[in-house]
């Protein structure tokens, strides 16, 4: 049986069934890896966003994607997101936030 996707597109509902947004989330990254816009098979120099890994107990670790570049505090250090979103696309789960606090 596969979860039925209920909405399309990214919303704090999918963000909800796979992460305790109540529980700490820690930051595993040391720097923000940058995401490129890929045209005909080639990257381009335009910045599409950026990414970091985080990770909560009883999950596995994570990428959230930001569009602005988020300042990244000490590694483990505990974070929240500002309006922290979920999409389901076959098995795979995205997330992406507005905003990192630290």
């Amino acid at each position: 049986m596969k979860r039925r996707n209920l909405k399309a597109g990214y919303t704090k509902e999918t963000a909800e069934a796979y992460l305790n947004l109540e529980a700490p989330i820690v930051l595993l990254s040391t720097s923000v890896e940058v995401q490129h816009v890929w045209s005909d098979g080639h990257r381009t120099d335009e910045i599409s966003g950026y990414q970091a890994w985080f990770a909560q107990e009883g999950a596995g670790p994570f990428k959230v994607k930001f569009v602005n570049k988020p300042i990244l505090p000490a590694y483990l250090s505990t974070v929240k997101f500002e309006k922290l979103e979920a999409c389901e696309v076959r098995n795979n789960v995205y997330f992406r936030a507005s905003k990192l606090k630290g």
